[in-house]
């Protein structure tokens, strides 16, 4: 991603770990633990281990130099083996024949990209932490703030807002569950030599497999994997559902700032979300990058679910349209999340807007609540038909919805003037919201 736009779409922790030369480096670190494995099971000398692993820095090695090779060579494991043959060589000339030794470069592109995707899940669930802690004692703070509920974006019925922002805890923590299980489960080793048999390795293949994967802390697999990809794809999926739920939550934050709604604000600080030429602004910017990143996501995503036809033994394209792919999904994923846990912890409530908006129909929203007690003494259908006689006079005279239910004996004849007052209290018509606040903040613990 580039330097440029960079900052804006992605947070500074995955452009760090998706940067050009971290990535090498974890294609290095899977040789020097190679060599390791190999050498502790007796296939290489030990005495190759040290040069190996001392030439296994990225800091050795000109990227451009290896990105251009690679036109050639088809993938970038090649020339980076050469070059790394070549400053082991310059060190040891022995120990320069047991660098990649029976492993195959898909061996070491797939093995490095499951590091990569295991610490962007890592960076990914540190963020998920601070927005679903965020926004859970928010919706404790706000569990009795009452707001107007939108449907079809109009006024529909009162919530409280807290159960909104439950809401948005538990789904972030959904996702903070998948990534979790998927990164102990989908994130194996893929070690198979040339055609998935580790025919080079003779009778030593599983047991090298076996301390390679010790060596980086991965899961093995039942066998090598290599052209088979469902266990990424999930992955994949995974991190376009975590950057759906983030834009679903700026896409509200930002309707939330509208002028004519003015009820919650991303944090304000000098210089955030001003105009060129309007001094008065204060434009959403982390929610508008969070739905920016988002949009990106299930077309990354999209790209790898339809690269999973590998052939046979080896890809062609498939494979290879997954290297640079699955970068730029991690980056814009962690820019939509990491705007979602800036608004989380600094986000303005304006509850007395919250309370003006919901009596900006005068009293329309609480038209249901009057419904269902008129319909326990006059049966739904004609409670519906008195109160949708009642909306319409309401709107035409423009009086308040209470006042024309006050003068109408059909509803006075059956609802005392207590009980109508008591109707139109947006706090008396939640329901069991208070329930499910509870279950969904509960639900955002870890087990």
């Amino acid at each position: 991603m580039s330097s440029l736009l960079g900052p804006l779409f992605a947070s500074p922790t995955m452009r760090t770990l998706m940067a050009d030369r971290a990535r090498l480096q974890r294609m290095l670190d899977v040789e020097a633990a190679l060599a390791r494995a190999e050498a502790a099971v007796g296939v290489i000398p030990l005495e190759a281990v040290g040069a190996i692993a001392a030439a296994c820095r990225a800091e050795h090695y000109d990227l451009v130099a290896i990105g251009e090779a690679a036109v050639n060579a088809g993938n970038i494991a090649i020339p980076l083996v050469k070059a790394l043959t070549a400053e082991v060589a310059r060190r040891d000339k022995q120990a320069a024949r047991y660098v990649h030794w029976g492993a195959t470069s898909q061996d070491i592109i797939d093995t490095a990209l499951v590091l990569d995707l295991r610490a962007a899940s890592d960076a990914l669930v540190a963020d998920l932490d601070r927005a679903v802690a965020s926004f859970a004692a928010l919706a404790e703070r706000h569990r009795q703030t009452p707001m107007a509920g939108r449907t079809w974006l109009q006024h529909a019925l009162p919530v409280p807002f807290g159960l909104k922002l439950a809401g948005y805890a538990a789904a972030l923590a959904r996702s903070r569950a998948r990534l979790t299980r998927l990164s102990g489960k989908a994130l194996v080793l893929q070690f198979g030599g040339a055609a998935g048999t580790l025919a080079a390795l003779d009778d030593k293949g599983l047991a090298v497999a076996e301390r390679l994967a010790a060596e980086l802390s991965l899961p093995l697999p039942d066998a090598p994997w290599h052209s088979h990809r469902d266990r990424l794809a999930e992955v994949a999926a995974a991190l376009a559902i975590l950057a759906g739920t983030c834009g679903k939550i700026a896409r509200d934050v930002t309707l939330l700032m509208q002028t004519d709604v003015a009820e919650a604000f991303e944090p304000a600080a000098p210089g955030r979300g001003g105009s060129s030429t309007m001094p008065q602004k204060q434009n959403p910017v982390g929610a508008v990058a969070a739905l920016a990143a988002a949009s990106a996501a299930p077309n990354l995503a999209a790209t790898i679910l339809n690269a999973q036809m590998h052939e046979h033994e080896r890809a062609t394209g498939g494979w290879q349209v997954e290297w640079p792919t699955y970068p730029v999904l991690c980056l814009v994923t962690s820019g939509a999340l990491h705007a979602v846990a800036d608004i989380a912890e600094g986000v303005t409530v304006d509850a007395e807007r919250m309370r003006r908006n919901l009596d900006a129909t005068g009293g329309q929203i609480m038209a249901e609540a009057v419904t269902f007690a008129l319909a326990r003494k006059l049966g739904k259908q004609d409670a519906h038909h008195i109160l949708e006689t009642a909306a319409k006079s309401a709107m035409a005279e423009r009086r308040h919805l209470k006042d024309v239910l006050r003068d109408d004996e059909r509803v006075t004849a059956h609802l005392a003037p207590a009980e109508i007052e008591r109707l139109f209290d947006p706090l008396c018509y939640q329901g069991v919201a208070q329930a499910f606040i509870d279950r969904l903040i509960a639900s955002t613990r870890p087990t």
